[in-house]
């Protein structure tokens, strides 16, 4: 049984990764659950309901009520939104918003969403008990999802397996909720009680597997990476975007104020006449207000095109009739082991990369190891335009292939059931 707050209809990467591996574990013939809240209680900040069409029908998905406390958040905040990671729909924070971001890290531990674990884990014992189910998988973030987990483990002694997508203490923004020091005591005990009491431990990257290794002794040898990846069916029969003559470099996802967009902006402007005319840089997905104002203050206003959010098969679409596709990584703590669902989306497009971030961190290890873009620093100026200039003069169509198959969510899912 997979316990994940984030289900369609919500939308965005961390949804796709569990629909994905319910979707192949049950073609494999595995009897899958799936234990999430009911949507009219929940608070999605993103909705994508073309991802209902992925769960076959031999997936049990039960639903529980929520007590939700981001239903209070959003009456005080200034854009009345839930916020996305690394808060990329807020403007900078006024008093407000900063008396807010107080509140939920430091009142609302380990988040606000933990109005739904009381549902949650009287549903999951008559799931569990009724279906003599051996296995459970609890899915984060939310981390407060983490506590399910160890609850019914501590109650039922069943097999246990906790999926980190991201950091907990040590997410990028976690200072941006001003905790104190008995709030990250809080937070930082409660990771250690998952990491100690779950059977396995599973996350994105090996930087992240480090990280958490990093907390308690016996962590890392119970520790898999299974990365996140690209369903080759969500590649078949797309449209693409309509275009003209024109160059399109593509970022696809949310992005908030801490990417570092200078070097592009800096290496676009220093590109000769012909190819700088051409040149669209274009934001599908959430972008930060403050980075937009960033966007219009460069000069480039006229060729920067932002779309917003857009369902999951549009985006494909727009990756797939992008000439080149910008995966950046914030500039943040830790993002040596940031590994975004984007970057095998970009893999299975079959679309050059420019890779802006740190050169030797894991995602640039899987650029290289797939042979599929140029990796720059988020600075080197000199490097991106030279790349751009590359990619720009390049007669091949498309990236090689073969090297990204092993990413392919089929693939994954093989290794998660030999987990299991």
């Amino acid at each position: 049984m997979i316990i994940t707050y984030y289900w369609p209809p919500s939308g965005g990467a961390g949804v796709q990764r569990w629909v994905k591996f319910a979707k192949y574990l049950s073609k494999m013939n595995v009897e899958t659950f799936v234990l999430t809240v009911d949507p009219k209680f929940a608070t999605y900040p993103q909705i994508d309901e073309s991802l209902l069409k992925d769960i076959p029908e031999s997936v049990r998905v039960y639903y529980t009520k929520s007590f939700e406390l981001y239903s209070v958040y959003k009456k005080f905040s200034p854009n009345k939104e839930v916020p996305y990671g690394g808060f990329a729909n807020s403007k900078k924070a006024n008093f407000m918003e900063k008396i807010l971001r107080f509140v939920r890290g430091n009142f609302f531990l380990p988040d606000p969403r933990r109005g739904w674990n009381k549902f949650a884990v009287k549903k999951a014992r008559e799931i569990i008990r009724n279906n003599n189910i051996e296995t459970i998988i609890t899915t984060s973030p939310p981390h407060s999802t983490q506590l399910i987990g160890l609850k019914l483990k501590k109650q039922l002694n069943i097999k246990w397996l906790a999926d980190f997508r991201d950091p907990w203490t040590d997410i990028y923004y976690y200072k941006q909720l001003y905790p104190t020091k008995l709030a990250t005591a809080i937070n930082k005990n409660f990771e250690r009680k998952v990491l100690q009491n779950s059977n396995k431990t599973i996350t994105v990257s090996r930087e992240l597997k480090r990280l958490f290794s990093s907390k308690l002794n016996n962590v890392r040898d119970k520790t898999e990476v299974i990365p996140n990846g690209f369903d080759i069916d969500d590649f078949l029969n797309i449209n693409k975007a309509k275009r003209n003559n024109l160059f399109y470099i593509s970022y696809v996802g949310t992005i908030s104020n801490d990417y570092n967009i200078d070097g592009l902006i800096n290496g676009i402007k220093q590109l000769s006449g012909i190819i700088k005319t051409k040149i669209r840089l274009r934001f599908i997905g959430k972008i930060s207000s403050e980075l937009v104002e960033k966007l219009n203050d460069t000069g480039l206003k006229g060729q920067i095109e932002i779309v917003g959010y857009v369902e999951h098969s549009k985006a494909i679409s727009y990756m797939m009739s992008s000439d080149v596709l910008l995966l950046i990584i914030p500039n943040v703590k830790n993002n040596m082991g940031i590994l975004t669902g984007k970057l095998f989306e970009y893999l299975a497009s079959k679309r050059p990369i420019l890779f802006l971030g740190p050169v030797n961190g894991n995602a640039a290890a899987i650029i290289e190891e797939t042979k599929s873009g140029i990796i720059c620093s988020c600075n080197d100026k000199d490097k991106i335009a030279e790349s751009i200039e590359i990619f720009f003069h390049s007669t091949k169509t498309d990236s090689d292939f073969s090297e990204a198959l092993k990413y392919s969510r089929d693939n994954l899912t093989k290794n998660l059931l030999e987990l299991i």
